[in-house]
């Protein structure tokens, strides 16, 4: 891992942050298994309404469906669900800042999500910039394609990454 990260996770080890988050996961009851829920939940949302919306540009779901409109109802959702996530994450991520920290995985999640968010973001902002933006010709059908194929990938690679950083302690430090 680079020392920059790593330095995160030792600046965050035994702070307010991680006092905080220890004191919910450990005092309130049942609110490790709740707080999980709440992220597994969110991460459904967000795949949910990112897998729907990114098969539609790409032509392979709803095309009875209007891009632009599939995009306005969805993109709250998204938002919202990255949210509650960001949040949720947040008690695990600052309950053992080492664990994540020096995990390289965690560094891949997290450069997968940036770049996620971002082609979102873009293709969100640029839907909102006129009405039917990206059917008013070919050449912005086909960028869109694009993005949507990059913003799949990333996403996916999201949850994966995700569920690896649990498993990769069992390959570094085996029992």
């Amino acid at each position: 891992m680079p020392d920059y990260f790593t330095s995160i996770g030792t600046l965050l080890d035994g702070s307010f942050l991680q006092s905080g988050a220890l004191w919910a996961l450990s005092t309130i009851p049942g609110f490790p298994p709740i707080i999980q829920t709440v992220h597994i939940l969110g991460i459904a949302v967000v795949m949910g309404s990112v897998v729907i919306l990114n098969l539609r540009i790409l032509g392979l779901a709803v095309p009875s469906q209007n891009i632009t409109e599939m995009t306005r109802r969805l993109m709250p959702w998204l938002w919202w669900a990255l949210a509650s996530n960001l949040v949720s994450g947040a008690f695990f991520l600052f309950g053992r800042p080492l664990r994540y920290f020096n995990n390289p995985i965690f560094g891949w999640k997290v450069s997968f999500l940036i770049c996620a968010v971002l082609l979102t973001l873009f293709f969100h902002l640029m839907s909102r910039r006129e009405e039917a933006y990206w059917e008013l010709s070919s050449k912005r059908l086909w960028s869109a394609r694009a993005v949507a194929l990059l913003s799949l990938m990333s996403w996916l690679m999201v949850a994966m990454a995700g569920r690896w950083i649990a498993y990769v302690e069992y390959i570094y430090y085996p029992a």
